[in-house]
């Protein structure tokens, strides 16, 4: 960006109020000068780029708070900058696959990564020791299950004092997985850590290689997987594990069960960035910088949208599109903390020289509380398993793993066109009885399916080969308004393909970008290489974006 450009962008951004006036005077004064400069091809647009993802959240939810908050932080953040009201993210459209998408570039064929809990034909099982002899397939866990102690929000740290002393976790959460529960690699005989399993580096990769400074915060130890295959991409990893046992609260329940506690938690990640802005590391330890890519995610918008109540309060929404009572409560909080961050910029004369990116990692299904068709899949899994074997006297269970959300992912012991169609018109010929929002019968057909891609079919939706170790071998695309669960604890999931799943918001508000609304369909893959643009480094240095062919995205 030319010196012109930018104070012109600065004039801009003053007037909306996203950049203050001694800031605008700050940009007037010195051009602004990429960060690492020595390692960059061209004059970088921004020194610093904040990313937040708030989960759950759609773009309908933000055009809703914006119209009804017009003087909101994040009014001012969408008038700041440029947004893209036609943004999608994965398919599945789940934490791990959409995370990994905004920060490499790639979609689930690419990265490998499909689901925060999956399976490998090709791994051996975790704690496998005699390598030699072992059976190949193995479960994929990226979740709290991998924790050292996965009751503590430390992840097992060890933290004398917590939740309080929480920001005294460790930057390096690879240490709080547990080996044995971790898959092994049948040539090395040796576990495989997450960072290892994703198959492209990350922006973390590519930054922390020219010099620049990196941090991240994540709900659990296992997000170490953004560290990308170096291993060491990201400096500062804070990681609280969100389904630890929630302190004072109801016991037995964890960050996740009441809104308030997971916006408390929410909170121990705020903190820890806005010490990041202020140039020290998460703990507010040593004053190391502030990082050139660093960011968040938000929970509390999804357990808004997925709990029935909480806090005295009804949760989801209360017509199509409508954010009921609790879910309006957590976006004001959510605006408040998205405030103290653009504040603290602002206060450490940051903002003539930061970009900050706002979308979601995923959105949530449904958001019309009468479409909501609650299937039990327990059953239906059984049912397919005891078919097959009626089928195959001798036989064992079809299914090896299942991860069923709103949507079906199903990996079969059993690979041939013979058992993977076999289990698509098993699934879509059952029927049976749900519940409904208010917990009351609801029938279901097709096994609560729209459509199945199955076999090869799968496999050239996600753009791999047929056999590939790790897409499915059933992927089921669910009806309007089915979510598996086999009780009444939740009315909304993510992970399938409709438009409440994948239509999130995606704002580039500061430094790099101008104000404008553009409709142009993109997706959040495009935050990768345009995260590298803005510091001045290639995008071309992503192995998915070169893979995919993912384009920046169009910010003038």
């Amino acid at each position: 960006m030319n010196r012109r450009r930018s104070l012109r962008l600065a004039a801009v951004l003053a007037s909306t109020g996203l950049l203050g006036t001694a800031v605008l005077a700050q940009a007037q004064a010195s051009p602004v000068s990429g960060h690492g400069a020595a390692h960059q091809p061209h004059r970088a647009a921004a020194q610093h780029v904040l990313l937040i993802s708030v989960d759950g959240l759609h773009q309908s939810d933000l055009a809703w708070y914006v119209a009804g908050h017009p003087q909101s932080a994040l009014a001012r953040l969408v008038h700041g900058g440029t947004q893209f009201t036609h943004a999608r993210t994965t398919t599945p459209s789940d934490s791990f696959p959409g995370m990994v998408a905004q920060l490499t570039g790639g979609g689930p064929g690419t990265t490998g990564v499909y689901y925060d809990d999956t399976y490998n034909s090709a791994l051996l099982p975790a704690g496998t020791t005699d390598c030699a002899t072992a059976k190949p397939g193995a479960e994929v866990d990226l979740t709290e299950d991998l924790d050292r102690n996965k009751a503590s929000l430390d992840a097992g740290q060890g933290l004398a004092g917590l939740p309080g002393s929480i920001l005294s976790m460790t930057g390096h959460p690879a240490t709080l997985l547990d080996p044995t529960k971790l898959p092994v690699d049948p040539k090395t005989c040796t576990p495989v850590y997450p960072h290892s399993y994703l198959k492209v580096n990350t922006v973390f990769d590519v930054a922390h290689k020219a010099g620049l400074r990196t941090a991240w915060s994540d709900k659990h130890a296992a997000y170490e997987i953004l560290n990308g295959p170096s291993g060491d991409g990201i400096q500062d990893l804070f990681t609280p594990e969100i389904n630890s046992d929630a302190t004072g609260y109801a016991a037995g329940s964890d960050w996740t069960t009441d809104n308030k506690a997971t916006e408390q938690y929410d909170g121990y990640k705020v903190q820890a960035v806005l010490n990041e802005i202020d140039g020290y590391d998460h703990s507010r330890t040593h004053k190391v910088g502030t990082p050139a890519v660093f960011g968040l995610n938000f929970q509390s918008v999804s357990t808004a949208q997925k709990l029935p109540s909480s806090d005295g309060l009804k949760g989801g929404y209360t017509a199509p599109g409508v954010p009921g009572p609790l879910l309006q409560h957590n976006l004001d909080w959510i605006d408040g903390q998205v405030g103290a961050l653009v504040t603290e910029i602002a206060k450490e004369h940051l903002s003539g020289s930061t970009t900050v990116i706002l979308s979601a990692k995923h959105g949530q299904s449904p958001t019309d509380p009468r479409a909501l068709t609650r299937v039990d899949d327990g059953p239906l899994l059984d049912g397919l398993n005891a078919a097959w074997k009626q089928r195959h006297p001798g036989a064992g269970d079809l299914v090896a793993h299942a991860v069923d959300d709103d949507a079906m992912l199903l990996w079969l012991t059993d690979r041939s066109p013979e058992a993977t169609s076999f289990a698509s018109a098993y699934l879509l010929a059952q029927s049976g009885t749900g519940t409904d929002i208010d917990a009351k019968p609801k029938a279901f057909t097709r096994g609560g399916l729209d459509r199945v891609y199955a076999g090869a079919a799968a496999a050239r939706y996600f753009g791999v080969k047929p056999g590939d170790a790790r897409v499915p071998d059933i992927f089921g695309v669910t009806q309007e308004g089915v979510v598996y669960t086999g009780g009444t604890k939740k009315i909304a999931e993510h992970g399938g393909a409709h438009a409440d799943d994948l239509d999130v918001p995606l704002i580039v508000s500061g430094a790099g970008a101008v104000p404008a609304t553009a409709g142009t369909p993109v997706r959040t893959a495009q935050i990768a290489p345009t995260i590298l643009t803005l510091l001045g480094l290639n995008p071309h240095a992503l192995d998915a974006v070169r893979t995919d062919h993912t384009p920046t995205l169009p910010l003038h």
